[in-house]
């Protein structure tokens, strides 16, 4: 796509950022799931500390992709990693090398950042995001579980001695 913009997320981008999360969400049909809101992704991409990174797909001026990422660490290898924890593409504009181009972006910056990994999740039923990672390299393990303890049973768990 010639006339594709890849950039990082600036604060003034907080709002379209977080209007593409609700898009995103209402795709893998999980609209009722989003309970934060842009002030809070501005706080977290822009604060001190800055837990997240974002990178803004632009085709003519309008925000039409992004990658949401953050930094993990792999003890083996006892580097650094990428952890890509959304990448979405507007309905429109799919199938035009967006979500490549969004994925060859977040590997150039693992290589310059000296990562040894880059690591994302998709859902079971999602085959053509499978297809498409497959297509550019990515190896979906399936003898790994994703772990999870929501804000209720963190407090819980924080509480226990």
């Amino acid at each position: 796509m010639t006339n594709l913009t890849l950039r990082f997320a600036e604060p003034a981008d907080s709002e379209v950022l977080f209007q593409l999360i609700k898009e995103l969400a209402e795709y893998e049909k999980l609209s009722h799931a989003v309970t934060g809101n842009a002030a809070a992704l501005k706080e977290h991409l822009f604060g001190s500390p800055k837990y997240i990174e974002a990178i803004l797909a632009e085709s003519q001026g309008q925000a039409v992709g992004f990658a949401l990422f953050f930094h993990n660490y792999s003890t083996f290898l006892t580097k650094p990693g990428i952890y890509l924890e959304d990448l979405f593409v507007l309905p429109a504009y799919r199938r035009q090398g967006i979500g490549k181009a969004l994925l060859i972006k977040l590997a150039q910056i693992a290589v310059e950042r000296n990562c040894g990994r880059l690591e994302w999740s998709v859902l079971d039923w999602n085959e053509p995001a499978q297809a498409f990672y497959r297509s550019m390299g990515a190896t979906i393990l399936d003898d790994w579980r994703i772990c999870r303890v929501t804000e209720a049973e963190i407090t819980k768990l924080a509480a226990k001695s």
